[in-house]
């Protein structure tokens, strides 16, 4: 069967006092599964009431839903425990108090109606006679669509081997409709809590793919509630002797006498009251992790170290007018200040994060936030309801069973797309791992307001993948905050970027970009663009982002600036110069990027490779003066050439993307550019250009002189002797 359980009461590893992940309303007596489940047995309620055994989860619904219509849970739960009556879990207690209990818990956290009828039901399709069609034509396309959702993700083991496409396929479904993985957590948190029989290496395995990919959907799906407790069970099971150390930690603080975080709390209500601010203070225990994370960070724990103080507020505005008057009357910690109000993070998550100081120096985190945010961040997406019926039953399921996710975070869209694009399990699995494990996300802005949701750490590169899909393997550089940066340049929260693109369709990725791409969405693409041409050169690709140095760290360009460096397509642009050496390689040296109809002479180099230059050039004298031997040099019929070009113009927005779009279409590309720090608000601009005809080169400095902005454009000049 899909649940992996036994009997909650079985003692086991997990056993201890781990503290609750949320505040309750009000207390609630542990619930008897075994009498639930006896109750069960006797079968179903008459039709004018509610069955005894779902009494639980109808005061958890009622308290989140006063109005909610609680007749599809009766026929739910009608319909759950005659199919699953006989079946046992392996604890020897009724299956029906597995999904009892899932539903419980998604009640608690105050999910929808829909949401608890399609968890009762969840595995009715995978372990009974009952079939989809029949779950719909008894409650809706609705219930239907999550029911087939998560038995999609039961119907695959979770073995090593299996578990790529195990999660693959809960991907796709979570981004249908992120309900059916709010269930399909719910439903691993009571697996979890119930797995103490199991044989210890089962149990392991378990809690491994809980820990890798489970909860870190939770904590982007927002659901903290269940996540903090996913989190302790995990720990105790893969960490037993750190469990029981941290556990005796918190035992060891709750019997002592003073409690600083205490006494701070009755000090911020006192605060509070007399700035007339109606809020609620209260104590938030840190659980077993946050405990044990702490610990490690700070070395000997102090009372204050234990939990945070919560403040609720009606109003966003009322969020700063207590930050406001908590930084006033008491000690604040500058340095602990964040604002998530106002940036929220990628999970839905607001509050004001802040702390406070008592004078024997302990230190009091805060968390100021509305009684909506509190409920938003302890169940994230289960608390938003159901995004897709906007008005009355209507029903959001389009014809072919897709739908669009108005909450669905920026994070999960791009999962989707490049679950797609992943070439095999193995990848896709290998790039969700990464991804999970960035626990945060940066928000980065385009020129035409929108923005971009990317992991931290990402790069240019990251960014060009996110906004134009493959479609950035003609990304030549990019501009962060106004000025010219490289594809490896690391963004940063708020950083504006515009991405500049090639015009040449044939434009391809550098190997080279997979060392500064962090995103899936990127590292796939390159990777299928590199299999599909194993031989292809990127050096075009690679050149463009070593040229684009410029501004970043004020130097120029190998190519601009090594005497007979190699130059990209080399073949290409020496065609067209003939020398007096049969059989010798030709290379037109990057130093003066000679050009038809050039006065050029010739150099032997390692390999039999013959260098042709300018005759001016300063390279030239050096090499004479070292008794090389010239070789004579002519130009062939082939019109084809390379030239290096100099702008000169004044700074202004956009004036790069301008320049280089005037030169595309002229026929010119750029092979290698650089960019020189602006000087008094104005900045030059060095370009080595292939031309299919030396015809076309006045033509071309006319159409970049003509770009606004730009005041000068000329043939660079030869080095001089001094060089």
């Amino acid at each position: 069967m899909s649940a992996e359980a036994t009997n909650s009461a079985t003692p086991g590893p997990v056993a201890g006092p781990v503290p609750p992940a949320v505040p309750r309303r009000k207390a609630r007596a542990r619930l008897d599964l075994r009498r639930l489940g006896r109750a069960a047995l006797l079968g179903p309620a008459s039709r004018d009431r509610l069955p005894d055994a779902i009494g639980h989860v109808v005061d958890a619904h009622r308290a989140h839903h006063a109005d909610a219509d609680l007749e599809p849970l009766r026929r739910a739960y009608v319909l759950a425990e005659s199919s699953h009556r006989g079946q046992m879990r392996k604890s020897g207690e009724p299956y029906i108090t597995h999904p009892l209990a899932v539903t419980l818990i998604l009640a608690e956290l105050g999910a929808e109606t829909t949401t608890l009828t399609a968890s009762l039901l969840h595995d009715t399709v995978e372990d009974t006679d009952v079939t989809l069609d029949q779950v719909g034509a008894e409650f809706g396309a609705e219930v239907r669509f999550l029911v087939d959702g998560v038995t999609k993700l039961e119907k695959v083991d979770y073995g090593a081997a299996a578990e790529p496409e195990t999660f693959r396929k809960m991907l796709v479904a979570t981004g249908n409709d992120v309900r059916v993985m709010s269930i399909k957590l719910a439903d691993r948190l009571h697996n979890m809590r119930t797995l103490g029989v199991m044989r210890p290496e089962k149990q392991a395995r378990i809690a491994k793919v809980t820990r890798d990919v489970l909860i870190p959907l939770a904590e982007r799906l927002g659901v903290q509630a269940l996540k903090t407790e996913l989190e302790d069970l995990v720990f105790a099971i893969l960490h037993p002797e750190e469990y029981e150390h941290t556990r005796e930690l918190i035992v060891e603080n709750a019997s002592r006498d003073d409690d600083p975080l205490a006494e701070m709390a009755e000090q911020m209500r006192g605060v509070l009251r007399e700035a007339d601010i109606q809020a609620e203070v209260l104590i938030r225990p840190r659980h077993f992790v946050s405990v044990h994370r702490v610990s490690r960070k700070r070395g000997r724990l102090r009372g204050a170290d234990f939990g945070r103080l919560l403040v609720l507020v009606n109003e966003d505005a009322d969020c700063y007018g207590v930050l406001g008057e908590l930084h006033t009357c008491m000690t604040p910690v500058v340095s602990e200040f964040k604002d998530f109000i106002a940036v929220p993070k990628f999970n839905l998550y607001q509050s004001l994060h802040t702390a406070v100081a008592r004078e024997d120096g302990q230190v009091t985190e805060v968390l100021i936030r509305t009684h909506q945010m509190h409920k938003v961040a302890e169940a994230g997406v289960v608390a938003l309801g159901n995004p897709y019926a906007p008005s009355g039953e209507e029903q959001a399921v389009a014809g072919d069973g897709e739908r669009a996710d108005p909450t669905r975070p920026g994070w999960l869209s791009r999962l989707l797309d490049w679950q797609e694009a992943a070439p095999d399990p193995d990848t896709f699995w290998s790039t969700l791992r990464e991804d999970l494990a960035q626990d945060r996300e940066i928000a980065v802005f385009r020129p035409d307001g929108g923005t971009l949701g990317l992991p931290e750490g990402a790069t240019c590169v990251d960014a060009a993948y996110a906004q134009y899909g493959e479609d950035a393997h003609a990304c030549i550089g990019a501009r962060v905050n106004g000025r010219l940066a490289t594809l490896s340049t690391v963004l940063r929260d708020g950083d504006t970027v515009q991405l500049l693109m090639g015009q040449d369709p044939a434009s391809e990725p550098s190997r080279e970009w997979l060392e500064h791409a962090h995103t899936p969405a990127a590292r796939i693409a390159i990777q299928r663009w590199l299999a599909a041409h194993p031989t292809h050169a990127t050096a075009g690709a690679k050149d463009a982002d070593v040229a684009f140095r410029g501004e970043a760290d004020g130097h120029a360009s190998p190519a601009a600036a090594a005497e007979g460096s190699p130059v990209p397509s080399v073949g290409r642009s020496a065609a067209n110069a003939l020398v007096d050496r049969p059989g010798a390689s030709v290379r037109l040296a990057g130093c003066c990027t000679p050009v038809p109809p050039d006065e050029v002479t010739g150099f032997s180099v390692r390999g039999g490779v013959v260098t042709v230059h300018r005759v001016e050039c300063a390279a030239v004298e050096r090499m004479k003066g070292a008794g090389r031997a010239e070789i004579g040099v002519r130009w062939g019929e082939t019109a084809e050439c390379r030239v290096t070009l100099v702008a000169e113009s004044f700074v202004r927005p956009h004036l790069l993307a301008d320049l280089t779009e005037a030169m595309a279409q002229e026929g010119a590309e750029i092979v290698s550019a650089t960019v020189e720090p602006p000087s008094q608000q104005r900045v030059r601009h060095t370009y080595t250009v292939q031309l299919p005809d030396a015809a076309l080169l006045p033509g071309l400095m006319r159409a970049m002189r003509n770009v606004a902005g730009v005041y000068d454009v000329s043939r660079a000049q030869p080095q001089t002797q001094g060089a």
